[in-house]
């Protein structure tokens, strides 16, 4: 599929508000079903208000498409919100934010074989063929970025510990942008285990590594959730050699320690929740007939830092 490029996104905002509400009651009646993570962490949490801020303004600006938002706090429970969401109602198109790739891959095949149009956002399936329009950021930059940062600032030598994510392919794609930049220097990962986007696990985590380890350079938690969980265990240990903890994600909390200049935490990346509403604004323009919205969407990842992080801080959102 080609890449989607912003200037395309421009223009799809222009075709949805140019569209009148009696064109669009002239179209048939059209359904997009939205199956999301509950908000079991800060980011989610921003996706699911964007895309329940998105369900009311296409509404307003499509009368004959209904969006109907399911949200799932496991990935068994997102299954079975898709098995409620085909039943009895016929889907035009599927807006997917996996909850794990590889649990969600077939039934998410099972709705593309009744003709939906499948839109996947950020975590993507097992089997990118399956999907008609993929929305993320780029994962592999949000690793390959934060190690080529933290490498320099290490004298490309030292020992770290990693935090994974949950076991999905935009975790692999940060860990292996990641790697591949520490595989080229002198810098040892001590540790890498699994704390699933999760605050207080990846506080648990870090608490482990703290004990394990008695010299640690820097730490990347892959994500600011995590992060927030690493700086207090780091905090209540007393613990001083550690130079570096950062994340990614662009957490306003997180924000304002880079505003602020910490010594300990002075850059971040963009990974924005209102990826969704993007997604969900190309399916209405698909369905519409107002764009062709076929392809990959892909956005950036530069470092924030104190010299631009007032671009990347929102204090009215949730995330």
């Amino acid at each position: 599929m080609t890449s989607m490029t912003k200037r395309a996104l421009a223009m799809l905002a222009v075709s949805l508000m140019a569209c009148t509400a009696t064109s669009a009651l002239a179209q048939s009646k059209k359904t997009i079903a939205v199956s999301i993570p509950a908000a079991t962490h800060g980011w989610t949490g921003g996706v699911v208000y964007h895309a329940e801020q998105a369900a009311k303004e296409i509404k307003a600006a499509f009368p004959n498409i209904d969006v109907v938002v399911k949200t799932s706090p496991s990935a068994t429970a997102q299954v079975s919100a898709l098995e409620d969401l085909s039943a009895g109602r016929n889907l035009d198109a599927l807006v997917i934010l996996p909850f794990t790739s590889e649990e969600l891959t077939g039934p998410v095949a099972q709705v593309k074989a009744g003709g939906a149009f499948i839109a996947v956002v950020d975590r993507g399936l097992t089997d990118p063929t399956i999907q008609d329009l993929y929305v993320a950021g780029d994962n592999i930059a949000v690793g390959a970025n934060t190690a080529k940062w933290l490498a320099e600032k290490l004298g490309k030598k030292g020992k770290i510990v990693v935090l994974r994510g949950i076991p999905t392919v935009i975790d692999d794609e940060r860990i292996k942008g990641f790697t591949d930049v520490i595989k080229g220097t002198d810098i040892k990962i001590l540790d890498i285990q699994y704390a699933n986007w999760n605050q207080d696990q990846a506080f648990t985590l870090m608490q482990d590594y703290l004990a394990k380890y008695p010299q640690i350079d820097a730490v990347w938690a892959n994500d600011d959730d995590m992060l927030l969980g690493v700086l207090e265990a780091i905090k209540q240990s007393g613990r001083t050699e550690i130079k570096y903890a950062l994340g990614g994600n662009g957490m306003k909390d997180v924000i304002e320690l880079v505003k602020a200049k910490n010594p300990v935490t002075p850059i971040s990346t963009p990974y924005p929740p209102s990826m969704i509403k993007s997604a969900i604004y190309m399916t209405a323009a698909q369905l519409s007939g107002q764009a062709p919205m076929r392809g990959n969407f892909k956005l950036d990842a530069p470092l924030i830092t104190p010299e631009n992080a007032d671009q990347f801080y929102f204090p009215d959102s949730p995330f």
